[in-house]
């Protein structure tokens, strides 16, 4: 992802560091006291031990950001699905974007949903960036499918951004950005649960006071993502106690619940009802796949 930090190298002398000090303490106080017209504003700073990481939030606007693993036979630890739609370097075809139910298409064919534009491989291990408008609000949900050998990368970076430690935007045709990753208000993972085949280290705490939101919708994402998540005080709006199927149904529906401010327990029978009407279990169960809260 693109982050807006400072490097400063290890051999750089003692007096450069004090002028690189000092020239970012005027920018951001110029920036927070200036007056200006633009709808963007800077409303936090978030620091971790190696980055400087500006967070940004358009006023009177909502942010949704997925994170999709694409599904991948070959590197995943998955139980395969047919080769065709199992290719995690070939998003178009993909389970989880491409095809019916997969995040872009399905959202692509949405009558909540205008698609505004498509990036293909903006940064590595990113295949194909999509954003879409909601058409009755004032809601862009940018998703990002991640080459399916980088399921760890997809997974570190969505952590990252739910403990807002990474920052990026998007420019839309009329010039205006929106801000990803860290800025976003909802974050989605889509996909494996590539914690069940590997571990994290790293502990990615929140430095801001922002709030964030989040859906999982991954194999028992409570019981592997719990012990991350927590630290970066994100809330779980949305993950499974079980083995379940990932499809763009579940999220698309809690999405709708939650940008018309519906309460938590709303959004998640939402998507247990597209869950149990896509799946073809009952509700009960589904219910008890989707759960809120810790």
């Amino acid at each position: 992802m693109n982050l807006f930090h400072l490097v400063i190298s290890k051999d750089i002398n003692q007096l450069s560091m004090k002028l690189i000090f000092v020239l970012i303490i005027a920018v951001n106080f110029i920036s927070c006291h200036s007056q200006t017209n633009t709808a963007d504003a800077v409303i936090a700073i978030s620091k971790t031990k190696e980055d400087t990481v500006t967070l940004h939030r358009n006023p009177g606007q909502k942010i949704i950001h997925v994170f999709v693993a694409l599904c991948d036979n070959k590197y995943q630890g998955i139980v395969p699905v047919p080769k065709a739609i199992g290719n995690g370097q070939d998003p178009a075809n993909n389970l989880y974007w491409g095809c019916s139910y997969g995040v872009k298409t399905y959202f692509k064919n949405s009558k909540q949903w205008q698609f505004v534009k498509s990036i293909n491989s903006p940064q590595h291990p990113v295949l194909e960036r999509c954003i879409f408008r909601h058409k009755n609000s004032n809601t862009y949900l940018v998703a990002d499918a991640y080459d399916g050998q980088y399921i760890r990368n997809c997974t570190k970076d969505f952590l990252k951004s739910c403990a807002g430690l990474l920052s990026d935007s998007a420019t839309l045709a009329d010039g205006k950005k929106i801000y990803t990753d860290g800025n976003a208000d909802l974050l989605a993972y889509v996909g494996h649960d590539g914690l069940m085949d590997f571990s994290i280290s790293e502990q990615y705490n929140c430095k801001d006071t922002l709030k964030r939101e989040t859906i999982i919708l991954a194999c028992i994402s409570k019981k592997y993502f719990a012990a991350h998540l927590k630290s970066t005080n994100a809330k779980p709006l949305i993950w499974s106690t079980g083995l379940m199927s990932p499809e763009a149904y579940t999220l698309h529906d809690a999405i709708e619940s939650w940008i018309g401010g519906k309460p938590d327990s709303f959004v998640r029978e939402s998507a247990a009802k597209a869950y149990s009407r896509y799946q073809q279990c009952s509700d009960k169960a589904a219910k008890n796949l989707l759960v809120s809260g810790w």
